[in-house]
């Protein structure tokens, strides 16, 4: 009687601990809906099948990465931009995963934590780092079942409408990706003027990349990862974040 008991208040707090995870995840899932079904359009105006499109959201969750994976593919780029760039854009994750391995339990088993490194984004990591106490594997499954739904059913979404949809209001549309871009930069340029002096920097050398007549000729997969890297590395020199100089 008294392990039935244990064993019933085990799978209550299971299941509490999955469903405040869901509670936690759902503003995120909604949020993944609007950006992937822009995914799903942009994919599509790209030359991609709908399934196509849904399969790289079912396998990859991570918006930036894919964005970036569809541009390199419209303009025919090799498989060393595709690698190069996807390392560059998504090596944040695997110092949020070492970061995150080390609030999750001791019943955390190896299977899991890869689980757990597939759904890690920005937003999942921030609402499991700052719930307090250690995370568990039931908790975080919770957290990522909805974003990972919204992003993969926003996906599928967009993607159907953009061969639906008449031309002009499916190009119209796709002109969300970068209010998208805009709505993420704009309050940190606000809140840290580096990060302005950065966006700055890296819009210049995109305009340099695009209209020199030598820098013109890169492609535009490699364009992205010059960018990128170069203002990353002028601005740690020049504008380094509190502490960063002292490591």
């Amino acid at each position: 009687m008294h392990l039935r008991m244990a064993l019933t208040d085990k799978g209550d707090k299971k299941m509490k601990q999955f469903l405040q995870g869901i509670k936690d995840g759902a503003a995120i899932g909604i949020g993944y809906f609007s950006v992937s079904f822009t995914f799903g359009l942009a994919a599509v105006s790209s030359g991609l099948c709908w399934w196509e499109a849904l399969l790289i959201s079912m396998m990859n969750l991570t918006s930036a990465g894919q964005f970036a994976g569809i541009t390199i593919m419209a303009s025919a780029g090799s498989y060393i931009e595709m690698a190069v760039s996807q390392f560059i854009i998504n090596l944040r994750y695997a110092l949020m995963g070492i970061s995150l391995s080390q609030k999750v339990d001791r019943n955390f088993r190896a299977g899991q934590k890869s689980f757990l490194g597939f759904a890690i984004t920005d937003e999942i990591f921030a609402v499991a780092m700052s719930r307090e106490g250690e995370i568990g594997s039931v908790y975080f499954g919770g957290l990522a079942v909805l974003p990972y739904l919204g992003w993969t059913f926003g996906t599928l979404t967009g993607a159907v409408c953009g061969n639906i949809l008449p031309a002009n209001i499916g190009n119209a549309l796709g002109i969300a990706i970068y209010g998208m871009f805009i709505a993420i930069i704009v309050p940190a340029m606000k809140a840290d003027s580096r990060i302005f002096k950065m966006a700055a920097l890296a819009v210049l050398l995109s305009c340099c990349m695009h209209y020199l007549p030598v820098l013109g000729k890169v492609s535009e997969g490699f364009s992205i990862i010059i960018c990128a890297v170069a203002a990353s590395a002028i601005g740690a020199a020049i504008e380094p974040m509190d502490g960063a100089a002292n490591l």
